[in-house]
């Protein structure tokens, strides 16, 4: 059988995340499995999410999110320890929904990079 992987916003969850209250902080957290090579570039997943990160900052900037953590697996202490599900984990906190709403909401905020890096992904709100 064959894994799921997810690129696409859950339409569900995120009705029910834009119906938060707008001035709540959040810190979102990203689970990253990038693709061995991106078709449309030549370029590998993890360098075309580099770009990603590049092209996005200043929507970051202007959202004014903080990278509060960026690394990848490093030692499984519960759980399997030869999976190897994510290649990059990132945290990013926003001072409020709405910044982070419209943020991706932005015109020219780069997803389609974002999405082109991936094989796979979560994105997590947490509270």
């Amino acid at each position: 059988m064959k894994k799921r992987c997810y690129l696409e916003i859950n339409e569900k969850e995120f009705s029910a995340f834009v119906k938060l209250p707008k001035d709540n902080s959040v810190v979102m957290l990203n689970l990253l499995k990038f693709k061995e090579r991106v078709s449309e570039t030549g370029l590998s997943g993890a360098d075309s999410y580099k770009e990603y990160m590049k092209k996005a900052t200043p929507f970051f900037i202007k959202a004014e999110a903080d990278i509060l953590f960026m690394g990848k697996e490093s030692t499984m202490l519960i759980g399997p320890g030869n999976e190897g599900l994510w290649d990059k984990i990132l945290l990013i906190k926003y001072n409020s929904i709405s910044h982070f709403l419209e943020m991706i909401q932005s015109e020219g905020y780069p997803s389609h990079l974002r999405k082109q890096a991936l094989e796979d992904s979560r994105l997590i709100h947490c509270s």
